[in-house]
């Protein structure tokens, strides 16, 4: 009897498992299933080359980025829109991982739970995405042949209207395995994470201004020279005796490093990880890159240099645009996205797109403070008649990267304007300048948004 007892409960702890795991492998089904059959293994769904056969991929004005045509993938007609459009639409042999063509495979193949790869309404999907491919083609060229990458986005929506990474390369005639530059399928907007030197001031400006009541009440001379902790902070020029504004304006290490250094390394990772700047941001499941914030056995020397975005401070381009919507917009902002809607071939909806919003990147209020001093920066240091028309906040960067290799160059910022209401990225990898050199590429890119919007 005993024997018959624990058979019994032996049979029934197998029986449990298998319905556990049938349910497990149903639920896996349901939730999984279109990316199993994305695979490019899947020779119903891919050539023999790896070339997605089904699904077109279009801008938002509805210019056809990538389709199929008698069995073979084609893309836009001129060479130059296939450049600046690659990282975002992808590349035949799936090399570059955020290309819409391998993100976002499952949503262009069509496949369901009922019909699979097959159906009624049509082969695949289109995909509109947010970009406007006339922008990004001015960005491309505002690049001229520049290492980086460019972003705009609504702040209101999370539209990512601009998206271009250089150097690129032409889908229809890619190049050979040894030919391929560094870093030629890397998205640097999403996939990336750089130093940011200036522009990180913006994060110790915010700290600031809530941890130190009498910031605006407190005047800074600077000779060229701070010493912080025994460390000497310089920098390019003496700026003379300041308020917080102007040495925000002039972008004075000294000043920054000596507040961050008072703010000490605790107070200044709470500000970064608030702004999101640490952590890896979803835009439509394509995952950013983290950037890296660690002052945890830093002096105080250490922490000034961290709060002017130098030490092992890196940041990923996609978050901090991010964190300037929020800045422009009270506090959050929308979270980017890439696509604009699904339809069948015939055009119906097979999905709706929702506007997300970010935690709270910023208080309310000192967003409004630190907004206030961006758009004082255009007017004290960068100069309105760069960016005619335009009510713009910003802040550059020259970010030393070390050894013998120029600084990389950035400008961030936002358009405060209901009509436009746009933050932006800049980052040209060892360019030199920030304002001179980024600052003209924002300058370019901007005014076509706000021509064409």
């Amino acid at each position: 009897m005993r024997k018959i007892e624990k058979r019994a409960v032996l049979c029934l702890i197998i029986a449990l498992a298998l319905i556990a795991g049938l349910g497990l492998f149903c639920f896996r089904f349901v939730t999984n299933a279109a990316d199993w059959a994305a695979y490019p293994y899947n020779r119903h769904m891919y050539s023999n080359s790896g070339q997605l056969l089904s699904g077109t991929i279009l801008d938002r004005d509805g210019d056809v980025l990538t389709e199929v045509k008698d069995g073979e993938r084609v893309y836009y007609p001129d060479a130059t829109v296939r450049r600046a459009t690659v990282h975002a639409v992808g590349d035949g042999s799936g090399y570059i991982g955020t290309g819409a063509l391998t993100a976002f495979a499952d949503r262009l193949s069509g496949y369901n739970l009922i019909t699979g790869g097959y159906s009624p309404l049509g082969s695949g999907r289109n995909l509109t995405l947010t970009l406007d491919a006339y922008l990004n083609v001015t960005a491309y060229n505002a690049m001229d042949g520049r290492q980086g990458t460019v972003g705009v986005y609504n702040y209101k929506t999370g539209d990512i209207l601009c998206m271009v990474s250089t150097p690129s390369f032409d889908p229809e005639n890619p190049p050979a395995a040894s030919e391929a530059q560094d870093g030629i399928y890397l998205n640097r907007f999403l996939s990336s994470a750089q130093v940011p030197g200036s522009i990180f001031k913006t994060v110790t400006l915010t700290a600031a201004l809530e941890n130190l009541p009498d910031l605006k009440d407190r005047t800074f001379t600077c000779t060229g020279e701070t010493t912080v902790g025994g460390t000497v902070i310089t920098c390019p020029k003496p700026h003379g005796k300041m308020d917080i504004a102007s040495a925000f304006a002039n972008s004075c290490n000294g000043v920054f490093g000596a507040l961050a250094a008072e703010l000490g390394g605790d107070t200044m990772t709470k500000y970064v990880e608030q702004a999101g700047l640490t952590r890896r941001m979803s835009v439509d499941g394509i995952m950013t890159a983290a950037g890296h914030y660690d002052v945890s056995e830093a002096d105080k020397g250490q922490i000034g240099w961290s709060g002017v975005g130098q030490y092992t401070d890196t940041v990923n381009p996609c978050n901090m645009m991010t964190y300037m919507g929020a800045i422009a917009n009270g506090g959050t902002a929308a979270v980017p996205r890439l696509i604009l809607d699904i339809t069948t071939p015939s055009g119906i909806p097979t999905s709706w797109q929702r506007t997300e919003e970010t935690d709270t990147l910023v208080q309310a209020s000192t967003a409004s403070q630190v907004k206030e001093m961006m758009k004082n920066n255009v007017a004290q240091t960068y100069g309105t008649d760069r960016f005619r028309g335009l009510d713009i906040g910003a802040k550059s960067g020259t970010a030393e990267v070390g050894g013998d290799k120029r600084p990389n160059a950035w400008f961030a910022g936002f358009l405060d304007d209901p009509e436009h209401p746009y933050a932006f990225i800049v980052l040209v990898e060892n360019g030199g300048g920030g304002a001179s050199v980024a600052g003209e590429i924002a300058a370019t890119v901007l005014q076509a948004c706000v021509d064409k919007f």
